[in-house]
Parts: structure tokens; sequence; C-alpha cells
């Protein structure tokens, strides 16, 4: 059987949808499910910022849409928040400074909510780190999982109010980020105790590298879907 490489797309039924905030804005999306199965899970994935080419094709949320519905069963949604343009298409509206982006999440949990999707995860990456955080302490979300959290636009008042939402929440932090670095990491998130760090010897904010890909789909898929943990590294 052929390696897993970084350009391996697997099979899934991918779908463009399009989320409708509740300020009027049309954002589009797709949804990538398993091609024969009902998904286990839902990942919704909130992108990298925009002003610096984040968008929901930035390559580790593409990867995931690429492998993991076929590799472990979650369904992937990906969208760019308002504003963000990508191979898709553009979203309605104008960047909101993670602020009216609060608009954006609520309409990718309502949609995954209609459309009866199972046990949903949230995803971030950096900026979208934020938004999960920020925005995500919704009823629906059984956790989140940070990639690259910067903490910048996310303060110790968000950190303390997901302590009492009390959803689980993963940070996987690199050991050269450019903004977070795992000891402060790990000082800033001793305010949820439920919060675990994980640190990534080698890595860098944007997880270049097909060693680190692995390393953060193997690190989701141990949390959502732990029964199907670690990864198959060739095609099955």
């Amino acid at each position: 059987m052929p390696d897993i490489r970084a350009s391996t797309v697997l099979p899934a039924r991918r779908t463009d949808i399009e989320l409708q905030t509740a300020d009027g804005l049309k954002l589009v999306g797709e949804l990538a499910v398993p091609e024969d199965r009902p998904p286990v899970a839902t990942l919704i994935c909130l992108h990298p910022l925009p002003t610096a080419e984040g968008m929901m094709d930035s390559h580790v949320l593409r990867k995931a849409s690429y492998r993991l519905p076929a590799l472990a069963g979650p369904a992937v949604l990906r969208f760019n928040t308002r504003g963000t343009s990508s191979d898709r298409g553009t979203s309605e509206g104008e960047f909101g400074e993670g602020e009216a982006e609060r608009y954006d999440v609520a309409a990718a949990l309502e949609w995954a909510e209609y459309h009866d999707l199972p046990r949903t995860w949230l995803l971030g990456w950096s900026f979208g780190t934020e938004l999960a955080l920020r925005w995500g302490r919704d009823p629906l979300v059984e956790g989140a999982i940070l990639l690259s959290p910067p903490l910048h636009r996310a303060t110790d008042a968000d950190l303390d109010a997901w302590a009492e939402f009390g959803r689980p929440l993963v940070a996987l932090v690199p050991e050269r980020d450019d903004y977070l670095r795992p000891p402060e990491a790990r000082e800033r998130f001793k305010r949820v105790p439920q919060a675990e760090v994980v640190g990534v010897d080698g890595a860098k904010h944007l997880w270049v590298g097909e060693p680190y890909v692995r390393i953060v789909l193997n690190e989701i898929v141990k949390r959502v879907v732990p029964e199907v943990y670690p990864l198959p590294t060739e095609v099955p």
C-alpha cells in the first residue's frame, strides 16, 4: 500500500455549503464526510488570520478534510470567515478583528445542528483559536482543539469563561512558536483546570512539514475518535 503523503487526498463525499450569519452575510464553505458511512463526530475548522493569508484552505485544515473522514470517520466542516477568500470563493462582509466573527462561528454551529451532524468539536488554528475561545462556548460543542494559540485577542477572562464552561480544551503549542511557546502556554492555561497543553518539539507556528501535520492529526483523533488512534501511515 502507498504511503500517505502531503499531497494525498483520500475518498470522501465533499459538498460545497453556504452559511448564513445572523447579521445577513453569506459565508462559503465545504463539508467532507466519510464516503460509505455516517460521520462519528464533527470538526468545525476555524482558520488562521485572513489578513495574513489564513483561509479554509490553510494546509493543516485542508489536510484534515483530505484524510480524516476516510481514516477516522469525522465530518470536517471548513469555511471562510467574513471577507476571506480561497479557491472555494469569497465570503461576504469584511474582516471584523475577531469581534463580528462571533456571528460566523454561530452560523457554523447552527448549520451543523440543523444538519444533525454528531459530536461537534472546534478545531481552531492561530486566529481561529481566539474565535473558539471567545465565541465557541455553545452547548453543542463537546470540546476544542487549539493549534498555535497566540492568546492575543483571547484574554484571561475568556479562559476563565471556558473553565466555567467545563468542556475539554487541548492546546497544541509549537516549541518554536512566534507568539506563545509551551512554558508560557502552560502558565496561561492553568486558569482552565480541564485544559491540556501539548508541546510539540521542533514545530513552528505554521506547522510546516509532513511530520508535524501527522502529529496534529493524530492528536485530534486521539481526543475526538480515540478508538482509531493512531492513524495509519499508509493508504487503507
